[in-house]
C-alpha cells in the first residue's frame, strides 16, 4: 500500500477557487481541488490560512470557507517551533519580515514534515531561491527536505 503525499496548501490556492478575474488559474485549481477532494492526499494547513480567508470579504471569504469545508485537512496552530523555523528563513536571507506569513506557511509544512507545499504565490514561494533557502532550512532546523510545487507542475500531465 502506497503511503499518501503529504501536502501543505498556502492560502493561495483557496483563495483561486474563487478568482474571477484569472479564470485560467480558476480552473486549473478546480483541477486541483478535485484531486484533493478525493482523498489522495493527506491536505494540512495552518492557523495563518485561516487568519488570512478571515480577512476577505464578507461573500468572497463564505464562499472560501464554504471550499475549505469539502475536505479533510489537519490544520497546525502556530507555536514556538514554526515561528522559530519562520524566523531562521528570514535569518538566511530567503525572504524578508514583511512577508513572515509566507515564512510561517512553510514552517508550518515543514515542522509538520509535509512531502510538498502547493501554491500560486511565485514571488515569495515557489521560486529557486525560496525552494532551494527552504532545503537548506529544512536540513538546519533538523528536518527533512520539501519540495515546492505551483498547482500545474504539481499535477504534472494528469488530467484524471
Amino acid at each position: 500500500m502506497n503511503k499518501k503525499l503529504k501536502i501543505y496548501l498556502d492560502t493561495s490556492i483557496i483563495s483561486y477557487l474563487d478568482q474571477q478575474d484569472t479564470p485560467e488559474r480558476m480552473a486549473d485549481t478546480h483541477k486541483l481541488w478535485k484531486k484533493v477532494k478525493s482523498d489522495k492526499y493527506d491536505v494540512v494547513t495552518s492557523s495563518v490560512m485561516i487568519r488570512e480567508l478571515s480577512k476577505c470579504e464578507e461573500n468572497k471569504k463564505k464562499i472560501l470557507f464554504n471550499y475549505l469545508s469539502q475536505i479533510e485537512f489537519a490544520r497546525v496552530e502556530i507555536n514556538d517551533e514554526i515561528e522559530k523555523i519562520a524566523t531562521r528563513i528570514i535569518d538566511c536571507g530567503i525572504l524578508t519580515q514583511k512577508s513572515f506569513d509566507d515564512c510561517l506557511h512553510i514552517a508550518a509544512a515543514i515542522f509538520t514534515e509535509c512531502d510538498l507545499i502547493v501554491s500560486w504565490n511565485f514571488k515569495h514561494i515557489v521560486n529557486i531561491k525560496t525552494i532551494e533557502g527552504v532545503k537548506y532550512v529544512s536540513a538546519l532546523s533538523g528536518h527533512r527536505a520539501i519540495s515546492i510545487y505551483d498547482p500545474l507542475t504539481f499535477m504534472g500531465g494528469d488530467d484524471e
